[in-house]
């Protein structure tokens, strides 16, 4: 653990060696929040991977190599299929009633 002081403007350095070991590089963007009376400091792109790999273990029947938007489109395709094939067998009922009433 390192120690660092604060600078006025609440200004932080972050030391060489913390930066190297969390790949830190100038121009980055950090996300800070105080969590259970500490400073938490992460690179957005690492809250990026953890929040995937939350996402993932959430829901582990969604492959990163799939498409959402494929899947839900062809499950919409199926299910227009159904319909139709619902829809026609509706209408050959009430032609064949149709023409037992004559």
């Amino acid at each position: 653990m390192q120690t660092v002081k604060m600078s006025q403007g609440g200004r932080l350095v972050i030391p060489a060696a913390l930066r190297a070991q969390l790949n830190i590089q100038p121009g980055d963007e950090l996300m800070m929040e105080a969590q259970d009376g500490a400073l938490m400091v992460t690179s957005k792109s690492q809250r990026i991977r953890q929040v995937r790999q939350q996402f993932q273990r959430a829901l582990p029947t969604i492959a990163t190599d799939r498409s959402v938007v494929d899947e839900l489109l062809a499950d919409r395709r199926t299910e227009v299929a159904q319909e139709k094939t619902s829809d026609l067998n509706n209408l050959k009922g009430k032609q064949t009633r149709h023409v037992k009433k004559s």
